[in-house]
């Protein structure tokens, strides 16, 4: 084996996998041969789809995401089921899962959270292209990891259909994650005893330039809400083009830049800290119970874990280490009620909350997703908490699993 390439490139050779690829981006080891290998391994093997889909995981780690999703489709045409086994041994739990086509965000992070679980995986990814499987393979659980998006709503509806008798178990039905739109998260946790969640409206082009010029059409689209607001596209992630607009006249500025028909429109929130710096939480909740999985702190109201400077901060990596060790008597405890209400009105036993504690000390809920990334990527050396803290998640996760095999249903 190649000192280059650590994972095998004979024919036909076992999946890879979303996560050891991640890793080795996330450590900037340059994957080009790896990718340059893989496809070579497709193109003198057309049949061989554990080729295409790790070629296509590749090409998105290296940012050649068109390219990505056109050999993802062909890897799903020609076989929409793949295996990963557990890492050591016989799996304790079989776990099929019902994946959708998309980047890196469209499906839940389940290889993160079973990284080193004594779990198998069976990703069989649909879409309305492709039919249901006529025999899929024996599983204890199976768990719907599709994310909500507006191309996924008539897929998620088929998968509603197919898996309302199954069975087996079920985690996170797939009509509870058609709810997970920005509108649809916002209109579910209305009137949630200490949530502050925006109206968030979905609006389009035509309606977004007429803001621009008359600045009372606000009234009809957010009533009681003024400027600033925050703009993004539908079918946004990870910040893009989400942009704050002070003014309407800023309005123009952004359409003129922005090339997309269909926007979601908030109000913005102010949730700045009294040392003038944001904080942004990243929780799961599974079965309920809320684990922290990154806390970031930024000047800039819009926070990414990867832009907020943790890197070059001691003090804000202190700051993070003391809110992982202490989130269970302080942040779960504030919030608690909170956290119950939105777990009981999501109905789903694992999501991801991106939040903030506003001014007030209410829950300022920016998404509620079931998608986002969690992992325990971070460098030891430099993030030494991370990995005691992720491994809760985990283990919580796989807890959550086997309480599903035992009874039939998730908490």
């Amino acid at each position: 084996m190649s000192d280059n390439f650590p994972f095998s490139i004979e024919p036909f050779a076992p999946l890879i996998g979303v996560a050891p690829l991640m890793r080795r981006a996330f450590l900037n080891e340059d994957l080009k041969p790896l990718g340059a290998a893989l496809l070579e391994r497709a193109q003198a093997n057309p049949t061989d789809a554990n080729a295409f889909l790790d070629c296509s995981t590749v090409l998105q780690l290296i940012g050649q995401r068109d390219a990505a999703l056109a050999m993802q489709a062909q890897a799903i045409a020609m076989q929409p089921l793949y295996y990963l086994p557990c890492k050591h041994g016989e799996p304790g739990l079989r776990l099929l899962v019902i994946m959708g086509p998309g980047d890196l965000m469209a499906n839940t992070p389940i290889e993160f959270l079973l990284e080193d679980a004594d779990v198998s995986l069976d990703l069989l990814y649909l879409s309305l292209d492709t039919a249901w499987p006529e025999i899929v393979p024996d599983h204890d659980v199976m768990m719907v990891a599709m994310a909500e998006s507006e191309a996924n709503q008539p897929l998620l509806q088929q998968v509603a259909i197919m898996t309302a008798s199954w069975p087996r178990p079920v985690i996170n039905l797939p009509e509870r994650i058609a709810v997970l739109s920005r509108d649809g998260v916002c209109a579910a946790l209305q009137n949630c005893p200490g949530v502050n969640m925006p109206v968030t409206v979905r609006t389009d082009r035509a309606t977004v330039s007429a803001l621009a010029t008359d600045e009372s059409l606000l009234s009809q689209l957010l009533p009681g809400d003024s400027f600033p607001l925050i703009i993004r596209p539908v079918g946004s992630h990870a910040g893009q083009n989400l942009e704050k607009m002070n003014s309407s006249r800023e309005l123009n500025e952004y359409l003129a830049r922005v090339a997309t028909e269909r926007f979601y429109l908030s109000r913005f929130v102010d949730y700045r800290s009294a040392d003038g710096q944001f904080r942004k939480y990243r929780i799961a909740l599974i079965e309920g119970r809320p684990f922290v999985c990154h806390f970031a702190i930024s000047s800039h109201w819009m926070i990414h874990y990867l832009n907020a400077g943790m890197n070059e901060s001691a003090e804000k990596r202190m700051e993070e280490a003391q809110c992982m060790a202490h989130f269970d008597e302080q942040f779960a405890v504030r919030h608690a009620a909170a956290l119950h209400t939105i777990y009981q009105r999501m109905g789903l036993p694992y999501l991801g909350i991106d939040c903030a504690e506003t001014q007030s000390g209410d829950l300022l809920i920016f998404e509620v997703d079931n998608a986002m990334i969690v992992h325990a990527m971070d460098p030891v050396d430099m993030y030494p908490y991370k990995k005691p803290a992720m491994q809760k998640v985990f283990t919580a996760f796989r807890a959550m699993l086997e309480h599903t095999r035992q009874t039939g249903l998730p908490d």
